[in-house]
Formats: C-alpha cells, sequence, structure tokens
C-alpha cells in the first residue's frame, strides 16, 4: 500500500517541480514584456498577449479585485502554484505515513494499537493547541467553525494550567505549559505497556 503512494509521491514531485519552473519563466517574460523591458511590438510580445495573457487572465482578475497590481498574475499564478504543491505533496505524504503506520500497529496486535491510539489523541491535541495558537495571533473568532474543534479539545487542559500559571506581561504560557506536559504524558503512557 505504502508503494502506491511512494509512486503517487514520485509522479506528483516532478510534476509540480516541472509547473513551477515553467511558470516561473512565464511569469519572468510576462514581466518584462509588461514592463517593456522586451520591444512590446516585438514577436515574443505577441505570442504572449495572444497565448499566455488568456490564460493568465482570471489570476489577473482576482489579483486586481485584491487591489494588487495586473503585471503580478504570473507571479501570483506561480506561488498557487507553489504552496498548492505543498500541500499536495505533503498531504499524500502524510497519508502514506499514516498507512505505514497503521500497518506496523497492526503487526504489533493490540500493545501496537494502544501504542497508535495513544499518539494520535496526543497529536491531535497537540494540533488544537497550535490552531488555537495561530488563531488567536490572528483574531479568529473563537466560535467559528473551523476553530471551534480546537477550542472544545485544548480548553480542557488549558484552563487548568492557566489557573496555576500566571502571565507573563500579557504572554500567556498556558499552551507551552500544555504542550511540554503532553510530551511527558505521551512518555508516561506509551511505557506502561
Amino acid at each position: 500500500m505504502t508503494n502506491a503512494f511512494d509512486s503517487l509521491l514520485g509522479i506528483l514531485r516532478p510534476v509540480f517541480l516541472g509547473l513551477a519552473a515553467v511558470l516561473a519563466v512565464v511569469a519572468t517574460m510576462d514581466w518584462m514584456v509588461r514592463t517593456r523591458r522586451i520591444n512590446p511590438f516585438s514577436r515574443l510580445a505577441r505570442v504572449f498577449r495572444t497565448s499566455v495573457d488568456p490564460l493568465l487572465m482570471p489570476i489577473e482578475r482576482m489579483v486586481v479585485r485584491a487591489g494588487g497590481m495586473s503585471q503580478n498574475a504570473p507571479w501570483w499564478a506561480l506561488m498557487a502554484v507553489a504552496i498548492s504543491g505543498i500541500i499536495v505533496i505533503g498531504f499524500v505524504g502524510f497519508a502514506r505515513d499514516q498507512v505505514a503506520t497503521i500497518v506496523a500497529s497492526a503487526a504489533g496486535g493490540p500493545r501496537g494499537f494502544y501504542r497508535l491510539a495513544v499518539t494520535w489523541v496526543i497529536s491531535l491535541i497537540q494540533i488544537a493547541i497550535i490552531v488555537r495558537v495561530v488563531a488567536s495571533w490572528i483574531h479568529f473568532r473563537p466560535g467559528a467553525w473551523y476553530a471551534r474543534w480546537s477550542y472544545k479539545l485544548s480548553e480542557p487542559i488549558l484552563r487548568p494550567i492557566r489557573n496555576i500559571v500566571p502571565l507573563f506581561g500579557m504572554v500567556d504560557v498556558s499552551p507551552i505549559v500544555a504542550w511540554l506536559l503532553l510530551i511527558v504524558l505521551e512518555t508516561v503512557l506509551l511505557g506502561i505497556w
């Protein structure tokens, strides 16, 4: 099963890299044409206006609507490809690792499943703490659907710690303390069996 994920990763990496390289060349050439570093009446400029610009038009509209300059549309397209490539490759790699972990846990019998459950529960709570901290930096509403789960998972752990550990100036260190306590708890629970 992990071989299928490895094959998919072997295909995705060069595809996204090649697409990013092509977009980097296109973005550079388009920028040179739009800023008149290349003669706008040359054959290359006409090719870009007739074949490349229509492809970039939807991205250009989004950039302009967001307050950006239309000449930056190719660079935004490059960024979108790079970020989506990182996300897709990261997700496939994560899924591959989880499948490998499940297979290894199944080979370990009940002890393997116990260790898997402990690791997953602790990891989920740690992710909830990270999401909550990032949400506090960005000022998301705690009741928003995309942040609510992190508050529900992390608040029972953070509230008692907040009652014990004081604020340092305006900095709440309870997430750091909770993270360290979760690491200790995971080590203890995995050492039991």
